[in-house]
């Protein structure tokens, strides 16, 4: 594997921002980072970071390894008939248009998601009314202790935005079910979803996609509309004037200005809507 020492975060997140790993540790394959785990002490934390799409990583950085899966946890392999195995690092996008060019239908929303397939089973990702839980048979994960895990889909729990699993586990893989469809029905689909998002979403910014959990009841960007908080700045850090559940850095946006403003904007909702609003980001480390 490949180890880097104070190694600075902020660009592999895609708010660009975060202060420095102790270690970052990318492992050459599986048997490497089981290796690593079994070997490391068990008084040093580990973190595992995907494609950084749904973190803010504070100014002060992370403490203890950060581990980052590489090209060996991104393949994409037909198994049988109905049963494809990716790596949890494959990102999300690259696995829809594998689908798309081999007719495999099922995985169009994957396109709405941004990030990888690990960081999609963690929070149970979704989107265009799919979420992970509908394609997932089972997944391969490690432990702390570095033992190899296959877990299936009904041991996992998933639920909104997240599982029942311990947090210490990394996924390295999954194995999800599909059905061959009409590749011109799947690529309408795309085009469809791709549309709406480059309509309605800033994807051209530096952005982590939703801030704050949808509600059952409630469209959370309506009650931050309400609050007066559509185009709300801190720093270099703004609500998107787009889809005011995105925030966006500007350009030169230090973390501390990204969370401040979500707080802000979760205060604003609450005094004028009685609503407690949920980070969906992670927000992780120091301050």
């Amino acid at each position: 594997g490949e180890y880097r020492e104070n190694f600075i975060l902020a660009p592999l997140t895609w708010f660009k921002v975060g202060g420095p790993a102790d270690l970052l540790f990318k492992p050459a394959d599986l048997e490497d980072l089981s290796c690593f785990l079994k070997k490391l002490p068990q008084d040093i934390e580990i973190m595992t970071l995907g494609a950084g799409s749904n973190v803010l990583i504070r100014d002060g950085g992370i403490d203890g390894v950060v581990i980052k899966l590489g090209k060996a946890f991104s393949s994409i392999e037909i198994i049988s008939d109905d049963q494809i195995k990716i790596g949890a690092a494959c990102l999300n996008y690259n696995l829809a248009q594998f689908c798309y060019q081999n007719s495999i239908q099922g995985f169009e929303f994957l396109l709405g998601i941004p990030g990888s397939i690990g960081g999609g089973v963690a929070m149970n990702a979704g989107a265009y009314s799919h979420e992970f839980k509908d394609i997932i048979i089972s997944i391969e994960a490690v432990d702390r202790d570095g033992v190899i895990h296959t877990i299936p889909s009904d041991q996992i729990g998933f639920k909104y935005r997240g599982n029942s699993l311990p947090k210490n586990l990394i996924f390295t893989g999954a194995i999800c079910h599909y059905k061959i469809g009409n590749q011109s029905d799947i690529k309408a689909q795309m085009d469809q979803i791709m549309t709406h998002r480059t309509a309605s979403q800033p994807v051209k910014e530096k952005t982590c996609g939703s801030t704050f959990m949808n509600l059952p009841d409630q469209k959370v960007w309506q009650l931050i509309d309400k609050a007066g908080m559509r185009g709300a700045i801190i720093g270099g850090a703004q609500m998107s004037e787009m889809h005011c559940n995105f925030m966006i850095n500007t350009g030169n946006a230090t973390a501390s200005d990204l969370e401040n403003l979500g707080e802000l904007v979760r205060n604003k909702v609450l005094s004028t809507s009685n609503t407690q609003l949920t980070w969906e980001v992670k927000r992780i480390g120091k301050k």
